[in-house]
């Protein structure tokens, strides 16, 4: 009998589930740290509004990520169940322990990394689709260092329309401007990392009510102060990042890339108003995230196969 072949795939579907929840604490919790930290909304809406573009996005905007996800990481031929088992473990096991760290890490490489390592051990790299993972790795690079300009020009750019107004008048209209801007990242969330397991939505919303708050302090305050204007420049940088990386098939860090438009705003108060410490701590844990989560599905994916065989 093949390995987990006995409800194999009611198996993955509960797996893949869980994985969507855990995404909840990162990912999910990326799309609403930024308007609650302004206290724009309450964080029950919040994730109901992140909720709703998430679900129209990964629906009505294509599936170009996922079908990277399918066929430009690993050749779809190796997928058998034990390897999509073993990769959303690796993925899993990663995002739950820098989210009990704090840090807003990328479930997308997460998943990646388990391919990649439940993959090497099931068939070898002969299997590996270099040409997507060199893309995908670029973009780990590329990602935050777009959002950080984009969230800083846009910030400069508000700055000098917005100098002959009054404070409270300039957090009044951006109030409501971010509730735009947060609906256009969750428009771009979802494009990107809603369809790496295309779940059930409602799984990521009862991740993100259920313990992201920790990926939400981090970004929303740890990283620098925000107020609303600074709120609605990140999300419009991240936003036209994700959008035009999503409709491109390139599955993005979300993370990366809302983290560097955070980075980007604090800067153009000064350098010193971003709290490099914490984004160095960051960083690290991206730069690990693929190896680790690899590591995990190769220790998994050996696991399961003793067990199953």
């Amino acid at each position: 009998m093949p390995p987990l072949a006995v409800h194999s795939v009611s198996l993955i579907i509960l797996v893949a589930l869980a994985f969507d929840f855990i995404n909840g604490f990162h990912d999910a919790a990326n799309s609403i740290a930024t308007v609650v930290s302004t206290r724009v909304l309450s964080p029950r809406v919040a994730v109901l509004w992140a909720a709703f573009f998430n679900f129209v996005a990964a629906f009505g905007l294509g599936v170009h990520v996922a079908t990277t996800i399918g066929k430009g990481v690993v050749d779809p031929a190796a997928m058998t169940n034990l390897v999509v088992v073993s990769a959303l473990a690796g993925a899993i096991v990663w995002d739950l322990i820098t989210w009990y760290y704090g840090l807003p890490v990328s479930s997308s490489h997460a998943l990646i990394g388990g391919l990649v390592g439940a993959a090497l051990a099931a068939a070898g790299a002969r299997v590996l689709v270099w040409s997507g993972i060199q893309k995908i790795v670029i973009f780990i690079v590329l990602s935050p260092v777009v959002g950080m300009l984009l969230g800083f020009l846009f910030m400069v750019a508000v700055m000098w329309l917005a100098r002959n107004a009054t404070p409270m008048r300039v957090d009044r209209v951006f109030r409501r401007l971010q509730l735009v801007s947060a609906a256009l990242y969750s428009l771009g969330h979802g494009t990107n990392d809603a369809q790496k397991t295309m779940g059930v939505h409602a799984a990521i919303a009862a991740g993100t009510l259920a313990g992201g708050w920790r990926i939400v302090k981090t970004m929303g305050m740890r990283i620098t102060k925000l107020q609303p204007v600074g709120g609605f420049c990140a999300e419009a940088a991240a936003a036209i990042s994700l959008l035009g990386a999503s409709f491109s098939g390139i599955p993005v860090s979300t993370t990366h890339t809302i983290s560097g438009a955070i980075m980007g705003v604090g800067a153009t108060r000064r350098l010193s108003a971003v709290r490099w410490g914490v984004a160095t701590r960051i960083v690290w844990a991206w730069i690990l995230t693929i190896p680790a989560s690899a590591l995990v599905a190769i220790l998994t994916y050996w696991g399961l196969a003793i067990l199953f065989r």
